[in-house]
């Protein structure tokens, strides 16, 4: 009965989805297994994607490609940031999932996980992929040019990611268990305000271009409407000034030196 109790208290502070009972043994769906759904690896010095791991999906998961998507975005922020962006942080991206990303050597890992696979966990796995990165001579990393064309690092992702499927392993067990007093020190911020701060980047980065931009003249004043009535009426209104000018020679008459104009 005791055992009972609790299990069902843990089932419901892990999810009810992540916990399911068969019997009196409460296990973990295998679609709730594998929580590390994409990997992306990019550089920093440029922001663009070399590498990227399988992808996990289901029904769920219908939205896949929009969390690519804000992967390659997260990638293209921290290049944007340079040194200033953080070496590790937790990005949550909604209720279910959050990215997690570490960056050395001015490369940077990126992975999607559930939301409630273990921090720790994700950290480790990141750090296998940096070790298997290091392995790779830089100056190859540098001349690639197109977006995921280092397949070479697919398939090493893809083995470590299986390393990290399930969490009750003995090898990811003595992981968690590993200074389990110390909390890690990762900041965490959401998606949602990273976009916002890039929105307000962009409209002042707007502003200064305006305000530094020489002033010229009103874009009315040299419209191709107004040079078409000058190309036409200039013509007209050269001749109507000699005309008037000659008629009023006419007028002038000069006696003794004095001038009298008669109307």
């Amino acid at each position: 009965m005791y055992m009972a109790k609790w299990t069902a208290k843990l089932a419901g502070l892990i999810g009810p989805r992540t916990l399911v009972q068969q019997g009196e043994i409460w296990v973990y769906p295998a679609q709730f297994v594998r929580m590390v759904k994409i990997t992306v690896v990019g550089r920093v010095s440029d922001g663009l994607p070399i590498a990227q791991g399988p992808r996990y999906v289901n029904e769920e998961d219908d939205n896949i490609s929009s969390y690519m998507q804000q992967a390659e975005f997260i990638l293209e922020e921290i290049s944007r940031s340079g040194s200033l962006a953080p070496s590790k942080m937790i990005i949550p991206v909604d209720d279910n999932h959050c990215f997690h990303y570490m960056v050395e050597s001015r490369v940077c890992f990126i992975a999607l996980c559930d939301s409630s696979y273990p921090r720790k966990l994700a950290s480790f796995y990141l750090g296998d992929l940096v070790k298997e990165f290091e392995k790779f001579d830089k100056s190859l990393i540098n001349k690639i040019t197109k977006p995921y064309s280092f397949v070479r690092f697919d398939g090493i992702i893809g083995n470590i990611r299986r390393q990290y499927i399930d969490t009750r392993t003995q090898s990811n067990l003595s992981k968690l268990n590993a200074h389990r007093r110390q909390d890690l020190d990762v900041i965490t911020q959401d998606l949602s305000t990273i976009v916002e701060r890039r929105q307000q980047l962009d409209t002042l980065e707007k502003l200064e271009k305006a305000m530094a931009a020489p002033h010229t003249v009103s874009p009315l004043w040299c419209s191709g409407f107004l040079e078409e009535i000058a190309l036409k009426w200039t013509p007209i209104a050269t001749v109507a000034l000699v005309g008037v000018v000659l008629l009023w020679s006419r007028l002038i008459l000069t006696d003794g030196g004095f001038t009298v104009l008669t109307f």
